[in-house]
């Protein structure tokens, strides 16, 4: 066999791996090294000397043991402390890989097959994987709230504050969301997220980690649990359909119902919020400030946490309306488009006029004979 020429071996593409340590290839590998700190991590539990520092990272601290009588069992309960960061920091890692597995195994296979411009590309990551996150915490969320009764007993928002104690899974599920959302901070630069869209990302980003946060360390965490559910419900709902509107455009019925629990919500969630900081929370036994006893129970606490919360569904609600209102003019200008691609009724067209005269040639209305023309010429 003939070998390649020198001119052809220069056209082919060499796939050069990206420096060390370099922008190119941190994005690439980001989700093989931090599996390698995760697995450090968890090594660390085979040896004595880091197993108290590794289970800090793993396991959830501050274990409370309550007794309630003496016929039943011990009841193991938890609170919140320091050592959660560390909890949250192991968990953020478990979320970036999560993360990538997702987007690998399942996003990147469905956007090859549906050709995707990269504007729809971006959208489509994202509702990928905010749609996964959004139904597995809204299972988690419902189980536990089926554990609690709150649907007979509304009341238990503000009975016995400050609910310093937590069972086992609320507290790993605030845990769980803490870390997911501030695992995608970094995902903005990992996935490469276009710079128009990082401040839309960021702005809701940083407002789940705030009121999250928020109702943890505030104690609030059976109303925090209340008003996300019904929140992840409506969420999902909304980027659900926008995949579906990604692979087919004529599949807008989700847009409709999602609009629909979207304004449910959020009245839900004022009414909730106003019944307890406005009714609840002043009428309950412990008033007063006190960071040993986690008691937050002051007017200055309260209206501050209500005013952040109204003043967030009237943002979500500002942006609704503009969100509709632009649909609608797209719907309209759609509308009057396709009226002015139909063909208007034939009209009666005007008499051509005769090939000389189309021509530049004018003819004569002289009508007599060519003799009568000589004659008169002579």
């Amino acid at each position: 066999r003939e070998h390649p020429s020198a001119d052809t071996m220069g056209f082919r593409k060499k796939n050069k791996s990206p420096p060390v340590l370099s922008h190119e290839f941190v994005i690439q590998n980001h989700a093989d090294m931090v599996s390698c700190l995760a697995m450090i991590i968890l090594l660390g539990l085979m040896f004595e000397v880091t197993a108290k520092f590794a289970i800090m990272f793993i396991t959830v601290q501050y274990n409370v043991t309550q007794v309630l009588d003496e016929k039943h069992d011990p009841v193991n309960l938890y609170q919140y402390g320091p050592k959660d960061v560390a909890t949250v920091f192991f968990y953020l890692l478990i979320a970036v890989i999560l993360h990538a597995l997702i987007q690998e195994y399942i996003l990147d296979k469905m956007n090859r097959r549906l050709h995707l411009s990269k504007t729809k590309h971006s959208k489509f990551n994202e509702s990928g994987q905010l749609a996964a996150f959004y139904l597995f915490s809204f299972i988690w969320g419902c189980s536990i709230l089926t554990a609690e009764d709150f649907a007979t007993n509304p009341t238990f928002l503000w009975e016995g504050y400050p609910h310093t104690h937590m069972v086992f899974q609320v507290k790993f599920f605030y845990i769980c969301q803490i870390a997911y959302w501030l695992h995608a901070l970094p995902e903005l630069y990992f996935q490469k997220v276009r710079k128009e869209d990082i401040p839309r990302q960021l702005y809701y980003i940083c407002l789940y980690v705030v009121h999250i946060t928020g109702a943890y360390v505030l104690n609030l965490h059976r109303l925090g649990l209340v008003l996300l559910v019904p929140h992840y419900l409506v969420e999902l709902l909304f980027h659900a359909s926008r995949l579906f509107y990604f692979s087919d455009e004529n599949k807008q019925k989700g847009f409709t119902l999602w609009a629909l629990l979207f304004v449910i919500a959020r009245l839900l969630t004022l009414t909730l919020s106003v019944l307890t900081f406005g009714f609840g929370l002043p009428r309950t036994e412990n008033q007063g400030f006190s960071l040993a006893e986690g008691n937050f129970n002051v007017l200055t606490i309260r209206m501050t946490c209500l005013a952040a919360i109204c003043l967030t569904q009237a943002w979500m609600m500002w942006k609704f309306i503009n969100f509709q209102l632009k649909k609608w003019r797209e719907h309209s200008q759609n509308q009057a488009s396709k009226k002015k691609t139909v063909s208007p009724k034939s009209k009666p067209h005007k008499r051509e006029p005769t090939r000389g005269a189309a021509n530049g040639v004018v003819k004569s209305e002289d009508k007599t004979s060519p003799r009568a023309r000589k004659a008169k010429a002579s």
